[in-house]
């Protein structure tokens, strides 16, 4: 074998390890951040659990708090990845509503994580986050071009997306005894009148969604230019 594909062989095997070795970091404070919650991911206690030295951590991160934002984002992505296997049915108001219910499911059973990524006091926006809001617009699209959306594809992304966060935030922090098992239906339904028409429009009964509709179709329009369709998109948003 050559020096240089000796070389090669050295580089991928260091990289496997170096890969393996944070996946099983990644593991360990996945599971104390889930059972025990923030504080007790430490850098010596997640090596602990990996079965490292203490300063392995910080050859992949630089402290707790970057530790924290790779686990919970790490967390985060599994879910949305397995929100993308979900194979979309006839019906995609139910469709909504399915990722609805595994949304706020998810916040509910990971709270340390939602409060980490998507809580108010510290929501910013991450890959994994922008992922998941993409998949959520592609369900408002199907509703959109099913002719059962009476607002803007951004409004209706904004509200469900809004709703969803505050949905979960005010689940987590009722006191005990007073949780209110028929909360999350209750919103979806709210932000449902609010978005939706109550069979497909037609023009004489409700303009918007026709409208909502009509833009769903633009990049499907082969004869028009991107100037021409980002044009007409702006005629039909007024």
């Amino acid at each position: 074998m050559s020096h240089a594909a000796d070389t090669i062989v050295l580089v991928t095997s260091n990289a496997q390890r170096r890969d393996i070795t944070r996946d099983r970091i990644m593991k360990a404070a996945a599971d104390l951040l889930r059972d025990h919650g923030p504080a007790a991911v430490t850098t010596r206690r997640v090596a602990q659990e990996a079965g490292l030295q203490p300063p392995a951590i910080y050859r992949f991160f630089q402290d707790k708090d970057d530790l924290l934002d790779a686990v919970a984002e790490h967390v985060f992505t599994e879910h949305v990845e397995r929100k993308q296997t979900t194979a979309p049915t006839d019906d995609p108001v139910e469709d909504l509503r399915a990722g609805w219910n595994t949304q706020i499911g998810f916040g509910l059973a990971n709270p340390h994580v939602f409060g980490l990524l998507l809580g108010p006091a510290r929501a910013r926006t991450t890959p994994a986050q922008a992922k998941g809001v993409l998949i959520l617009a592609e369900r408002v699209r199907r509703i959109a071009a099913a002719g059962r959306l009476r607002v803007s594809e951004e409004r209706a992304v904004n509200l469900i997306h809004s709703a969803g966060i505050g949905t979960v935030h005010t689940l987590l922090t009722l006191p005990p005894g007073r949780s209110d098992p028929h909360l999350s239906d209750a919103a979806f339904d709210a932000v449902a009148r609010a978005i939706l028409t109550d069979e497909p429009a037609v023009p004489t009964k409700d303009p918007a969604a026709v409208v909502a509709a009509f833009r769903s179709l633009l990049p499907e329009l082969p004869t028009l230019s991107k100037a021409e369709a980002a044009l007409l998109d702006e005629w039909l948003q007024r």
